[in-house]
């Protein structure tokens, strides 16, 4: 995003450790804002909070900003287009809106806020083979655990490893409900359509674009692999 911007000169990047998050908002403004920086213009949403127990905020801003020298412009917040027709008169543009839609399985929603699909990145670990028994080779894509995961299910979305190629890839998210019941580890699954290879130990990105359907236990492990089979005739209808 700072590339697309087209006109960063210098971007100053803050570890977020204890120390950090427990730091108040005035020394944040003094010590960064204004000692590091040498901020002359501040701009934020207008529901911007940030500092210990989130004490800080526009108005905050704005009374240190005179003192200190440098301005604060508070945006108002822009209605996201997933919600301009609702009886609410549209929910705004916000990180909190996208994981809310993120926790619903509504990927698409999330993009329109995001300006791109939601993206997750991981290495490729070895699994138990299930699904190359079931005639579906999956990459096991292990993710930190502070990644924001959507709602459990299956998702059309693509794969993108070390190679730096986009595939179209049937996305499975959860806990195997068929083989695990409810005690099973949660996974994120990618199937890569029309592909042949090693990815263990690769880093990887998952893209999720659209969500098919939630997760299922089902009868048979023949009912499985026909609901599978139908889920990626899905992706490769949306490739």
């Amino acid at each position: 995003m700072l590339v697309a911007a087209g006109s960063v000169d210098e971007c100053l990047v803050l570890a977020f450790d204890e120390a950090r998050s427990k730091e108040p908002a005035e020394d944040f403004v003094s010590e960064v804002l204004a000692g590091v920086l040498g901020a002359r213009l501040v701009v934020v949403g207008a529901d911007f909070h940030f500092g210990y127990k989130r004490h800080g905020d526009v108005t905050l801003l704005q009374r240190m900003g005179t003192e200190l020298g440098f301005e604060v412009l508070g945006l108002s917040l822009v209605a996201s287009p997933e919600s301009e027709d609702g009886p609410d008169g549209g929910l705004p543009y916000s990180s909190t809106r996208a994981r809310e839609l993120l926790a619903q399985g509504d990927v698409a929603a999330a993009a329109a806020i995001l300006g791109r699909p939601h993206e997750v990145r991981g290495t490729v670990e070895r699994g138990d083979q299930r699904g190359r028994e079931l005639g579906f080779p999956t990459a096991n894509v292990a993710v930190p655990e502070r990644v924001c995961l959507p709602a459990d299910g299956v998702y059309a979305g693509t794969y993108i490893g070390e190679d730096d190629v986009e595939r179209p890839a049937a996305i499975s998210l959860g806990r195997r409900p068929t083989f695990y019941a409810e005690s099973g580890m949660l996974l994120l699954e990618a199937y890569l359509l029309d592909f042949d290879g090693d990815l263990y130990g690769q880093r990887a990105r998952v893209r999720f674009h659209r969500r098919l359907r939630g997760q299922e236990r089902f009868g048979s492990i023949d009912e499985l692999i026909a609901q599978m089979t139908r889920d990626v005739e899905a992706v490769r209808e949306d490739d």
